[in-house]
């Protein structure tokens, strides 16, 4: 008896697709054969896109590690009070201007934006605190969110409390810490009140009794609501 398994018959399906693949693979190649520069330069140009983002990598993580030693000195003059100091830079160390200016696409001169904009806002330039507040690259965390709170409270200082409102609540939303949303929140009602829009007030205050009733913002919650409820009624003449 014969060993050999016997041969399989082969569907004229299987005949078509076997058909197509052995076209597919004959038309590449006639393809390839026909624009052999073209394929060649493509590749290359695949190559040097590699070769230029690794290099993009390998300069930013050096940008990055020089931003940060060279701001250990700004960052010290500024949680001391020294604003300007730290704006400015001195003999011994680079200021944060300085920093954004050579290193501003880097994670640390991001963050010396941030520092700045806190700096000329301590300083009561507000123009200047609003503009790096609003350049910081913001991502959904404390410091994001506390960068779109500054923007909030330059707005408060200039008057527009309905705008820093705005703002207030989208800072809220940006941090897990119950605590500091509460806060957020807390702020962003005052502004309301200050703006004269006591019902989107008493909704804030509303959400933070609800949502963050065991917060510090919510201490006095049911004061603040009785406030805007006769706030309300007298701006309604009722």
């Amino acid at each position: 008896m014969s060993t050999l398994n016997p041969t399989k018959k082969v569907s004229r399906r299987q005949e078509l697709r076997q058909d197509t693949v052995v076209t597919f693979y004959a038309r590449a190649w006639e393809f390839v054969d026909r624009n052999r520069t073209i394929v060649l330069g493509a590749a290359a140009v695949v190559v040097l896109v590699v070769a230029a983002l690794i290099g993009y990598a390998v300069y930013q993580q050096r940008q990055q590690a020089k931003a940060v030693a060279e701001m250990a000195g700004a960052v010290q003059a500024y949680e001391q009070g020294r604003y300007r100091e730290a704006l400015d830079g001195t003999a011994g160390y680079v200021g944060l201007l300085a920093i954004i200016d050579r290193y501003g696409g880097t994670e640390a001169g991001n963050l010396a934006r941030f520092y700045a904009a806190n700096a000329f806002f301590q300083l009561g330039e507000y123009d200047q605190a609003l503009e790096l507040f609003r350049d910081f690259e913001k991502e959904d965390n404390l410091i994001g969110a506390s960068a779109v709170a500054g923007e909030a409270a330059v707005y408060e200082q200039r008057g527009e409390h309905e705008r820093a409102a705005r703002l207030y609540r989208r800072a809220a939303g940006m941090v897990r810490s119950e605590q500091v949303a509460a806060d957020y929140l807390f702020d962003a009602a005052r502004a309301y009140e200050a703006a004269g829009d006591y019902g989107a007030a008493r909704e804030v205050y509303r959400e933070i009794k609800d949502r963050y009733g065991d917060t510090p913002a919510a201490r006095n919650v049911d004061v603040d609501l009785a406030r805007v409820e006769t706030l309300l009624k007298r701006a309604r003449g009722t």
